[in-house]
């Protein structure tokens, strides 16, 4: 089993070698019939070649404008906890017997503490209304500009008789280098 294996893979490889051999012939026979070489044409004309090429370019405009603002919040503990102490005190000295002032102390107490968180509420509102200063103010905008560049040069050349034309990336000067390849038909 192994030598009729060995057979046909020997086989197969000759057929691979023949078929590339046959491709490569087609296409390399027209390459062995053609010859070519490379001349001189006189070049007749050239103007050059523009195109439109369109871009955005940003423009930033600045100006004064009335904004308004706010200072920042500060939220302090103090009011309340004064109003706790306040209150407390007033409570104490309030209350006639001895269970009465602690009673009164806690109420009293009770009581400053909400009475100072209601006026650092109050402060910090009035802190926090808007006000008004003035401040540059920009914004971007984007303009569409167009420009001509330079593409190409346009050449108008003659060789052997005849006139021809192309597009060239540089100046080709009076002369220009051409490739003649001659074939039977």
């Amino acid at each position: 089993m192994n030598v009729l294996f060995l057979a046909r893979s020997v086989t197969s490889a000759k057929q691979r070698m023949l078929g590339i051999g046959l491709l490569s012939g087609v296409f390399l026979a027209p390459l062995a019939w053609s010859d070519s070489s490379y001349e001189e044409a006189e070049v007749v004309a050239v103007s050059p070649h523009y195109e439109t090429v369109t871009y955005t370019e940003p423009r930033e405009e600045c100006r004064l404008e009335r904004v308004a603002h706010s200072d920042p919040e500060y939220h302090s503990s103090t009011p309340k906890l004064v109003g706790a102490v306040i209150g407390g005190a007033l409570g104490n000295a309030l209350g006639a017997k001895r269970p009465n002032k602690q009673v009164g102390a806690a109420v009293g107490g009770l009581l400053g503490y909400s009475i100072g968180k209601d006026v650092a509420r109050h402060k910090r509102a009035q802190r926090g209304a808007a006000r008004y200063r003035r401040a540059q103010v920009c914004e971007v905008y984007y303009d569409r500009r167009e420009q001509q560049q330079l593409s190409g040069y346009d050449v108008t050349y003659t060789y052997a008789g005849r006139t021809y034309h192309a597009l060239l990336n540089e100046h080709p000067g009076d002369r220009l280098r051409v490739k003649v390849s001659i074939r039977p038909l």
